[in-house]
Parts: structure tokens; C-alpha cells; sequence
């Protein structure tokens, strides 16, 4: 018995790529500036009394260049609760429990205006609050 091995030849396709015309590279060159639609404040801070004369002096430096604005909206206190054992090694029933809050607003500027971002950046508020800003 003779064994004949037979060998397909293999073929490899070459996907063709469209030519390119001078119409559909100057659709790829047009870019849109991206404007920025909504300024989001988050403002943060463990005395709601200071929470709310920063967010006033916000509101107020914004509303002087006439931006629309949202807010403030209260969000959820956060409560972090702590138990400790008031003597060591004996009363184990004998404990305190401690508490931080802390208490959010949150301020939405629409369309703001390079006017109304650097008066926000420049302006000065109590320590003890802490912001964040995004662009959305």
C-alpha cells in the first residue's frame, strides 16, 4: 500500500481597504469644542454652620456674574459611630460611644462662563470645609 499525502495550498486574503478621498478625510479633520455644560460643587465640612456660610458665599459669587445655578441640595449626613471601652482590662460593660458627622451640600452651576470658574477659584472660605469640583 502506497500513502499519498496531498498539501492544500494555502491562500491568504488580504482585506482591501477603501481608497481614501479628500471628502472623507475632511470629515475625520473636523472637531467640535467641547464645551463645559455643568459645574458640579460638592462642598463638605463637620459644622453645618460653616457648611452654610460657604455655600452662601458660593451662591453669591456665582449669581454676581449671572450664572444659572441648582442647589444648594442637602445630601445624607454621614455618621461615623465609635465605641470605646472606658477602662482597660476590666468593666467590659462600661463603655462611650463617640460620633463624627459629617454634613454635604451640593451646588450645580449650568453653562458657567471663564469668568464665573475663576472667581470660584480665587475665592476664600473657612477651614474645616472641604470642596470638590467637577466638570461634567
Amino acid at each position: 500500500m502506497v500513502e499519498t499525502k496531498t498539501k492544500k495550498a494555502a491562500t491568504k486574503k488580504t482585506p482591501t481597504t477603501p481608497k481614501k478621498t479628500a471628502a472623507s478625510t475632511a470629515t475625520k479633520k473636523v472637531t467640535k469644542k467641547k464645551s463645559i455644560d455643568k459645574l458640579r460643587i460638592r462642598v463638605r465640612a463637620y459644622e453645618h454652620k460653616l457648611l452654610d456660610i460657604s455655600t452662601k458665599q458660593i451662591i453669591d459669587t456665582a449669581k454676581r456674574f449671572d450664572a444659572e445655578l441648582r442647589g444648594p441640595v442637602p445630601m445624607p449626613t454621614e455618621i461615623k459611630k465609635y465605641t470605646v471601652l472606658r477602662s482597660t482590662f476590666v468593666n467590659k460593660d462600661a463603655r462611650e460611644q463617640f460620633e463624627m458627622r459629617v454634613h454635604k451640600r451640593l451646588i450645580d452651576i449650568l453653562k458657567p462662563e471663564a469668568k464665573v470658574i475663576e472667581a470660584l477659584t480665587n475665592i476664600s472660605l473657612p477651614s474645616g470645609v472641604s470642596i470638590d469640583v467637577k466638570m461634567v
